[in-house]
């Protein structure tokens, strides 16, 4: 196959939709096919099978921003987008932003007969959540609408990373819509993430290490952990870990800053991650919003005890192995209860562990891809098998 990748959002692999779409370029490439990425990452400009478009600019002090986090933002260019399509037998965008949109118009107005599939990453409470809009169910309803009709019903499938989302997705179309074929594929854990027996640093010897990961963002409500942490019967010995960048950092270390132990506030590269979550002792995801949790799944592949919100727009809920691990979403009172319930006993954390790590099973990388692989596939040949009727 000849597969173009459109990537609104690419740069450093450090955010999920990044994540996922090397994951899914890496793995074609190794199945033996030609893979064509569009993007804006400007570093990619004289490497082979890459299509460069500009940057978008939101100004001095959000670009400023975006280059911290490290990713970029593509700038649509048709003439650049027709260069990048032309050849495929099938075009496949991340996300549903500017460059994804103006890919399917130039896409229909050459009048290609070849599949486009996407990917659907982007929540919409995700959005909302930056404008304190996400707890008006018609804003969110909006959106996905908007989302439907502008971009997703001219897909011929759609890869949601978890039911979870396709269900939410779908549940807020008008009853006339037709939703696209969905294929409901977890972006999966890398073979690279797994269980290895990594000695805690001396500084944390003697302490329980409680770790999450994520943007600092009000939606993964990293701010409830903290304030757990106050509540907790163990707080003199808990080094919490929050590995990440993001807007409300600032704000964490101030909430932070009476509590015994000083949390460690840390953008880690992916390795030093993975010897992180294998050094803890807990791992929580707090988060209120998500649509899959790839930070998560990569604390199960390591065998950690998990604990999860029971926020039901996040898809992190359903990882959990029963109650036990999940709190009440934004009940600070509640986290600490099961926290603490976790370290004080050890063997009922160990027994977690131990089921944590049997059901990451599911989520091998190599076997969501070939699921990709499939789904890219097949609809080539309905494709095919439509113009020839």
């Amino acid at each position: 196959m000849n597969i173009t990748i459109v990537c609104d959002v690419l740069g450093k692999e450090n955010n999920g939709t990044t994540v996922a779409a090397m994951n899914l370029i890496r793995y074609l490439k190794s199945a033996g096919h030609k893979v064509t990425i569009l993007c804006g990452d400007q570093d990619k400009k004289n490497e082979k099978d890459y299509y460069v478009v500009p940057n978008i600019s939101f100004g001095k002090m959000l670009d400023k921003y975006v280059e911290k986090v490290g990713v970029t933002l593509a700038k649509p260019d048709k003439d650049i987008i027709k260069q990048a399509v032309q050849n495929a037998d099938l075009v496949h965008i991340m996300v549903p932003l500017g460059l994804g949109i103006t890919t399917i118009k130039v896409i229909r107005e050459l009048n290609l007969n070849i599949p486009i599939t996407a990917g659907f990453h982007m929540q919409a409470e995700n959005f909302t959540s930056h404008i304190k809009m996400n707890k008006l169910k018609l804003v969110n309803h909006k959106l996905y609408r908007f989302l439907y009709k502008h971009f997703y019903q001219y897909v011929d499938g759609v890869h949601y990373p978890t039911e979870f989302i396709k269900q939410t997705f779908e549940n807020n179309l008008k009853e006339d819509s037709v939703p696209p074929r969905a294929y409901v594929i977890s972006n999966g854990v890398n073979e690279q993430v797994k269980k290895l027996e990594i000695e805690k640093p001396e500084e944390y010897k003697n302490k329980i290490v409680v770790l999450t990961i994520g943007r600092f963002g009000r939606e993964k409500s990293q701010d409830t952990l903290i304030k757990a942490l106050y509540k907790s019967k163990y707080k003199d010995n808990i080094q919490l870990i929050l590995a990440g960048l993001g807007p409300n950092e600032k704000k964490y270390r101030k909430l932070s800053k009476n509590l015994p132990i000083q949390p460690k506030f840390e953008f880690l590269s992916r390795d030093e991650i993975i010897k992180v979550i294998n050094y803890s002792d807990i791992y929580v995801h707090p988060a209120d919003i998500e649509l899959e949790g790839i930070a998560c799944l990569e604390a199960i592949a390591c065998g950690k005890c998990t604990i999860v919100s029971d926020s039901n727009l996040s898809a992190t809920r359903n990882f959990a192995i029963d109650e036990t691990c999940i709190f009440k979403k934004r009940d600070e009172k509640d986290l600490a209860r099961v926290l603490d319930n976790f370290i004080e006993n050890e063997a009922l954390r160990k027994e977690y562990e131990k089921k944590y790590y049997e059901s990451a099973k599911d989520f091998n990388q190599k076997k969501c891809m070939q699921r990709m692989e499939q789904m890219m596939q097949e609809l080539i040949e309905n494709k095919k098998n439509t113009i020839k009727s």
